[in-house]
């Protein structure tokens, strides 16, 4: 890897892990989803990075994909499961990441329940993270993942997994399994991979619901009306990464901006990215960091306070 790109990634990844802290402390009781996505945002462009993805705030049962709207109205409660998931790029190049909060219910057994859930995802991708060194084969992160992950009770959610990082592409290969899956592939010097295990009382698996609020380009195509060709000149600036309907919304008002995305849709332009929720709606913590793979593997993302 050219030093030039190195230092590309460390930087996002440093970003990352710095909006990642300051994220995680606005996650408290009474406070607004969408204010602390905002407040998110904002850290993010205030330390010089760019979005590689619209940050998210999935709760509970729902393990990923969640972003509010522009009238979110969501407060976070007791007991809320909260999973920040923020995405950073520095010319292209990707820092992936994300966090569980729990926001304590005042039980002490209960309470107790939410933070070993907590840690099954965070053992579970400090083990893999040991094992980003070249010729590691992925099926061994895959059962590392899921022996931390079950030796505390829980599952780990089988039909997501971490995935390559490329320049202004967030989901490339390799597929980087969260159980003993069955793969021939093996990790090659200076891949840039993020890690992401989740852990679930309930199935193991999700589904894709509805009311998606996160899109990205899948296919140009010629568009006849102006107002959408407008929003699209707009969402082609996001270089084919994901962005969200509130940013459009900010841009071009509630009106056009619905007109245009129904439009774009129907022609086969976007892909939308639903909420995921557990199939059995059982609650779900997530971990990840950003590492490119060396025989001592870099931690991109890997903050002060979250070491």
């Amino acid at each position: 890897m050219e030093q030039e790109i190195l230092d590309a990634y460390v930087k996002a990844g440093k970003i990352a892990g710095q909006a990642l802290d300051y994220g995680c402390t606005l996650i408290v009781e009474g406070a607004s989803m969408l204010e602390v996505l905002e407040q998110i945002e904002a850290k993010i462009l205030a330390l010089g990075g760019d979005f590689a993805f619209p940050p998210q705030i999935s709760l509970n049962d729902v393990a990923a994909h969640y972003c509010a709207g522009p009238d979110e109205e969501t407060v976070f409660k007791k007991g809320d499961v909260a999973k920040l998931d923020l995405g950073v790029h520095i010319d292209g190049y990707v820092a992936d990441t994300a966090r569980t909060v729990v926001i304590p219910t005042g039980d002490a057994e209960e309470d107790k329940k939410l933070e070993l859930l907590k840690e099954a995802s965070k053992a579970a991708l400090e083990a893999a993270l040991k094992l980003a060194k070249p010729g590691t084969p992925l099926v061994e992160i895959g059962k590392a993942i899921e022996k931390e992950i079950k030796s505390r009770g829980f599952n780990p959610v089988v039909n997501l997994s971490g995935h390559g990082l490329g320049k202004f592409v967030i989901h490339d290969s390799p597929s980087v399994p969260n159980f003993e899956a069955p793969t021939n592939e093996v990790l090659h010097e200076d891949q840039a991979i993020a890690i992401e295990p989740f852990a679930s009382t309930g199935a193991g698996m999700i589904y894709e619901s509805a009311n998606a609020t996160i899109y990205a380009v899948q296919e140009t195509r010629p568009v006849r009306s102006p107002m959408t060709r407008e929003v699209l000149k707009t969402i082609v600036g996001y270089n084919g990464l994901p962005f969200t309907k509130r940013w459009l919304v900010a841009k071009h008002g509630p009106g056009k901006t619905a007109m245009a995305l129904r439009e774009l849709k129907n022609l086969g332009v976007l892909h939308e990215y639903p909420p995921l929720p557990d199939k059995a709606h059982g609650l779900v913590s997530q971990h990840e960091h950003t590492v490119i793979v060396k025989d001592e593997p870099i931690v991109t993302t890997r903050s002060s306070k979250n070491r």
